[in-house]
């Protein structure tokens, strides 16, 4: 999710290559987040080969800026101690 938050669009193939996972564990994530609402898929093709793309939701946007909050806190409350 963090990294379709600063790329409008990215594809199956390079969410593959930029975390280096299998498909079958980006395909599991991904569709979770999917049902989520927290992503949109869209399938289509690109000289004749399948070509999946992901956007963040405005949900997805969202919960991910309440996790960085949440993440941020614990960060101050840390570094408090």
């Amino acid at each position: 999710m963090s990294a379709l938050a600063v790329r409008e669009e990215l594809t199956f193939t390079e969410l593959k290559a930029l975390f280096d996972v299998s498909d079958g564990n980006l395909s599991a994530h991904a569709r979770k987040l999917e049902e989520a609402k927290y992503l949109t898929c869209a399938k289509s093709f690109e000289s004749r080969r399948p070509k999946t793309s992901y956007r963040l939701t405005t949900l997805g946007r969202n919960a991910l800026n309440r996790y960085l909050d949440h993440v941020e806190a614990v960060i101050k409350a840390t570094r408090r101690g």
